[in-house]
């Protein structure tokens, strides 16, 4: 490269070394040797209509131009268009060729392809060269992607909800209209997961795509779909997924070359960058960290270009033909939005809380909304009711008076000291679990839960033995420390042993899928308390309660960790690990903190706050991030930490490090952007070339590679444990333990909302019947012709069950009776057992035959005495043993099938006594006469 170049010639060296890099021989007209390698690139070919910049061969068959420009000129490569597609039509000297398909337009900086191909060709950005390789075998599958795109067939809607038809379906016509980025929003719980495997199953085998990336941000959520596509079984084929395609979860810096890859996008990333990850960095959502998400230093960060991506021979632009980018709501964008532009793909975003940046990146291509709403109404989630306790200490703080004795526990080694106070601590809400615990002020909390659950959340959950059980119940925490408080508090009140609550993050000693397995599919633990690892993407679908001891601001995480709560299952599954459950119809947040009412915001705001915690900043050096002020920040915090730490605890540090200190790591980040320090490594290479040869290029080249070489050096002394002991080895070491301040409970009630929701539901159960009680027979005759109530069978009322499912899936049986115990409007606590009975005892209060809501079940024991105290009040014991034990059995089958028939003598439990011959025997003609009765008084 000359100093002398003009911006011509500096573009096309820089088009020279693109095409190199992705395998192409790049030759000049003069020194033409086609056979030299697989892809051959060409200078100044000429052409009838004029020399191309570049004709493309590969396997010695013309297949492309490239059409190059001074980098100025990238805002004209649409116009540029015309004439690299004139010389893709033209012919080439000595040949007799085709029209060739493959056409770039480039400045070195900017980079257009189109393939025409295509149908209705479209010029897209490229991050570079597509291999001469993958040209071969695109023209060896004859038909471009995007064309075979038109061929996929309908879709057997078998198995599949209503939204995940719709969503596929619209996806695939996104496609076929050749949009590069498609977002599919669908509330947490409908699906995306199952639906993102059906339309990538459909995209190997009807679109023949090579491969598909899965995108998470968490190694969990990459845990989760990698099980979904192993257990995943296509309508048209009696194998599973993974017995057609393979599938891989991506677990090191290798890029295989299956059909399904999934991968979190921190090793992602490292992958471009051939480097190895530690497996910490895959643990914590990006969108958490104040550095990751892009709010500090926002603006300087995306002016820059933080998380610069290189062309990797390995891992070309063209490796994936489609990208599903998961939890797509997460604004990863900022910093990694350059890792996503890097392939030639299209990207599929699935979401169930976009916000705007979202529907940005995305470019508005909105192929299908399901909201969480549509999903409560359609019956595939459950809505939510918010229970709120409050506490004194819990809104206002208290204070610790100096004179106090009081115990101060080491936040790492939780050992304790008994010491008095020299001054006053005035603490707010804010402060708790963090400067100050008080075991009074979670005590509380916990135990008016157990008591609210017996009393009104769940309070028909009495197993055989009398005892109660708990619902399952995730607990939302602070931090470890404040989850280990709750999880004894809890055991302690509960009065239960350590099975019955457990702490599920991924810093428990114990395997923490187990613990979460456990949780999911047997009956211990009763409560998980987690700080991280469930708050967002894992389904435990039997979950009843959460109970959030922990704020949050963020609108879409909080939608997330709610997500936990609404899935669906079916009652046999709930039943397997709770025993007293009938049936899921909702779950309860229970409010310890004010969460629910707490101002959220669509994203953290922008500030240039000084305070970013240093464990994002020691996660975004772990990441990669290569960023002067985040390495001059965190060398800051490591100066500061330096003096205040012990020898002992420098000693630990080493174990952690490397064997580096916090002085050497500290000079080692600052060196990283030291431009006499990365001069100085960069000399020594360049003191290496003879002077003659030196030129500018080679020098920038030098400086860059010495400053990227100090960089890596720098930043691969962190990882997982050593930051996790720097973060807190750096936290005030202690905490005060004010058992001095008891709390009491100031409220605990079900929130506003609760009420009016449930006023709304018994108000449109009522409706609904009102409207439908001409066309149901039963209903017909419970409103319209009481008298014959004595007629209805259980085969009407099952028809309006049937019907109630079918249309107002939201309206059922066992949430309804909820809504009137929320409303205090029911007599009795017990709800009957079974659903259809339940809807009896509802029908009957609506149309205004019960004044209250009254179990149906106990309704008929009721009436059942008093007619039995009348007969044997008129006649002294009218009945024998022998007849009583019969009309009991009569009473125990109205119960169950509201009616009773002569002939239902014959069929259990009545033929193993004798059947209708028996009954005759014992009653004689008064037989007939006594079921009519019973008929019509018990249902009275």
């Amino acid at each position: 490269m000359s100093i002398n170049q003009n911006p011509e010639q500096l573009a096309r060296d820089k088009i020279d070394t693109m095409l190199r890099e992705a395998g192409w021989l790049v030759q000049s007209k003069k020194k033409v040797d086609l056979s030299a390698g697989k892809g051959v690139a060409v200078r100044e070919y000429q052409t009838d209509v004029g020399p191309a910049d570049y004709v493309l061969f590969v396997n010695r068959k013309p297949v492309g131009i490239k059409e190059a420009k001074r980098e100025d000129e990238g805002h004209r490569l649409t116009v540029v268009e015309e004439q690299s597609s004139n010389y893709a039509n033209a012919k080439l000297k000595y040949l007799n060729n085709d029209p060739l398909p493959f056409v770039y337009e480039s400045t070195g900086t900017i980079t257009r392809f189109t393939d025409y191909r295509d149908p209705k060709p479209r010029g897209r950005n490229v991050f570079s060269f597509h291999k001469p390789e993958t040209i071969a075998n695109w023209l060896k599958k004859g038909k471009s992607l995007r064309e075979r795109l038109h061929s996929i067939p309908e879709l057997d809607e078998t198995g599949l909800r209503p939204a995940q038809i719709v969503a596929i379906n619209n996806l695939e016509h996104s496609f076929k209209k050749n949009r590069p980025k498609a977002l599919i929003q669908m509330a947490t719980g409908a699906g995306k997961t199952f639906t993102a495997a059906t339309f990538v199953y459909r995209l190997l085998k009807h679109a023949d795509a090579k491969r598909i990336l899965f995108l998470v941000d968490t190694k969990n959520l990459g845990e989760q779909a990698e099980q979904e596509f192993l257990t995943f079984q296509p309508n048209d084929d009696n194998r599973k997924f993974t017995e057609l395609y393979n599938v891989r979860r991506l677990t090191s810096s290798h890029m295989p070359s299956d059909e399904v890859c999934i991968s979190t996008i921190q090793r992602l990333y490292a992958i471009l960058k051939s480097e190895e990850l530690d497996e910490s960095a895959e643990l914590d959502n990006p969108n958490e960290s104040r550095y990751l998400s892009g709010s500090w230093l926002q603006k300087k960060i995306t002016q820059k270009q933080p998380m610069p991506v290189e062309y990797t021979a390995n891992v070309p632009i063209e490796h994936f033909d489609f990208i599903v980018i998961d939890e797509a709501h997460r604004s990863i964008y900022n910093l990694w939005k350059q890792v996503l532009d890097y392939f030639d793909a299209f990207l599929i975003g699935l979401t169930a809380t976009p916000d705007k940046r979202t529907f940005g990146f995305f470019n508005e291509n909105v192929v299908s909304q399901y909201t969480y709403e549509e999903s409560v109404t359609d019956g595939v989630n459950v809505p939510y009711d918010v229970y709120t306790i409050e506490t004194d200490i819990s809104q206002n703080g208290a204070m610790i008076e100096s004179g106090w004795f009081v115990d101060r526990r080491d936040k790492l080694t939780r050992k304790k000291r008994w010491q008095q106070e020299d001054e006053d601590t005035d603490y707010k809400r804010n402060d708790l679990d963090k400067k100050v615990v008080n075991p009074s002020q979670i005590r509380n909390i916990i135990r008016e839960y157990k008591k609210a659950l017996k009393t009104t959340i769940y309070p028909n959950r009495i197993d055989e033995n009398g005892d109660y059980e708990v619902p399952k119940t995730l607990v939302f925490a602070k931090t470890d420390s404040h989850a280990d408080d709750i999880i004894k508090i809890i055991r302690e009140e509960f009065d239960e042993g350590n099975d019955f609550c457990k702490k599920v993050t991924y810093k428990i000693e114990e395997d923490p899928k187990s613990v979460l397995n456990r949780f999911r599919n047997s009956y211990y633990p009763r409560i998980a308390v987690t700080v991280d690892m469930i708050a967002t993407g894992t389904d435990v679908k039997p979950l009843e309660v959460l109970l959030f001891m922990r704020d949050v601001k963020s609108i879409n995480y909080f939608e997330q960790m709610k997500g936990r709560g609404t899935r669906t299952i079916n009652s046999d599954s709930l039943q397997l690990v709770t025993k007293t459950a009938k049936t899921k119809t909702h779950f309860v947040i229970v409010d310890a903190v004010g969460a629910t009412k707490s101002k959220k915001t669509d994203s953290r705001p922008l500030e240039r706050k000084k305070s970013v915690p240093m464990k994002d900043l020691l996660s975004a050096v772990t990441m990669g991030v290569a960023d002067e002020d985040l390495f001059l920040s965190l060398a800051n915090r490591l100066i500061r930490l330096e003096k205040q730490i012990t020898e002992k605890e420098k000693d630990r540090l080493l174990e952690f490090s490397g064997g580096k200190n916090l002085k050497q790591i500290t000079k080692e980040l600052i060196t990283a952007f030291d431009q006499d320090d990365i001069e100085t490594k960069a000399q020594l290479e360049l003191d290496k070339i003879p002077l003659q040869d030196l030129t500018p290029a080679l020098n920038e080249s030098a400086f860059a590679k010495a400053q990227q070489e100090l960089i890596l050096e720098a930043s691969k002394t962190f990882n997982g444990e050593l930051n996790d002991y720097l973060d807190n080895v750096r936290k005030q070491h202690e905490q005060i333990i004010d058992s001095v301040n008891i709390d009491t409970v100031t409220k605990s009630e079900w929130e506003t909302t609760s009420v009016d929701k449930a006023t709304e539901i018994v108000k449109d159960f009522t409706e609904y019947l009102e409207a439908n009680k001409d066309e149901i027979k039963a209903l017909s005759i419970f409103y319209n012709q009481p008298y014959n109530r004595r007629d209805i069978t259980f085969q009407m009322i099952k028809e309006v069950m049937e019907k109630l499912q079918l249309e107002k899936p939201l309206l059922a049986p066992d949430y309804v009776w909820d809504a009137y115990v929320t409303l205090s409007a029911v007599e009795g606590s017990q709800k009957p057992k079974d659903q259809l009975t339940v809807l009896v005892s509802l029908i009957r209060r609506a149309c205004g035959i019960d004044s209250e809501l009254k179990p149906y079940d106990k309704t008929i024991e009721n009436n059942f005495k008093t007619w039995m105290f009348k007969q044997n009040a008129g006649q002294h014991n009218r009945f024998t043993p022998e007849q009583v034990e019969w009309l009991r059995m009569i009473k125990e089958h109205i119960v169950s099938s509201y009616h009773i028939e002569i002939d239902d003598l014959d069929y259990t439990p009545f033929d193993a006594k004798g059947g209708k011959g028996k009954m005759h025997q014992l009653f004689g003609n008064q037989m007939n006469e006594i079921i009519v009765e019973l008929n019509e008084v018990l249902a009275a």
